[in-house]
């Protein structure tokens, strides 16, 4: 069915009225109907299909992210004997590290040692002594202040051999001037570390 244009033109639309629906030009008819159609289809779309799409894009969304969270989970699952077996290796290295910790009772020893390193490897030595120990967590790092003379290569052997001592023993602030005779001093700060079993407060008062 074609609309008629013409027959648009000619109608009175001042006469149409709500109580004479029956004798309404079909043209008009037709043109109601399908503005009541839209306005249907409209709140239809707007009160039931829309939330249903939106409840669909939801879904599709909830989907892929439970499907990465799968695909990682069973990633992990697939490989829970591996990293048991790791954490296996872990913890028996960390205790071979914890056994390579001096207790209360080693740490005086650390001096002779460090001594006796010093002078096999010819240098002489000016000061070496205990600073304030610095609390950590779960750590006490305990400084040796040392200062020593002799030359570059005296002070390169005395560092090897330190890195050979059972026990951890690390360098810190190293500082080098001029002595008598082309010696030198050395100045360094050697730490070890002692480890507290049960954890503390930086700074917590005793």
């Amino acid at each position: 069915m074609s609309l008629d244009i013409k027959a648009l033109t000619e109608i009175e639309w001042n006469e149409i009225e709500l109580e004479n629906i029956g004798d309404w030009p079909i043209v008009v008819k037709i043109i109601c109907c399908a503005f009541i159609a839209a306005l249907v289809l409209f709140f239809s779309y707007s009160l039931l299909v829309s939330d249903e799409i939106d409840s669909y894009h939801s879904s599709v969304s909830q989907e892929v992210e439970l499907r990465s969270t799968y695909r990682v989970k069973y990633a992990v699952a697939s490989n829970l004997e591996i990293y048991r077996q790791q954490m296996v290796e872990m913890e028996e290295k960390f205790s071979l590290l914890l056994k390579r910790l001096p207790t209360s009772n080693e740490t005086p020893g650390l001096l002779d040692d460090l001594s006796y390193v010093g002078t096999t490897s010819g240098l002489t030595f000016l000061k070496i002594g205990w600073l304030p120990e610095v609390e950590k967590e779960f750590y006490t790092e305990l400084p040796i202040k040392i200062e020593v003379v002799g030359t570059y290569h005296e002070f390169g052997d005395f560092v090897g051999k330190v890195a050979q001592l059972p026990r951890i023993v690390s360098l810190h602030d190293f500082s080098v001037n001029s002595f008598s005779s082309g010696k030198l001093i050395f100045s360094v700060v050697a730490k070890t570390y002692r480890y507290e079993s049960e954890p503390k407060k930086v700074g917590a008062k005793k």
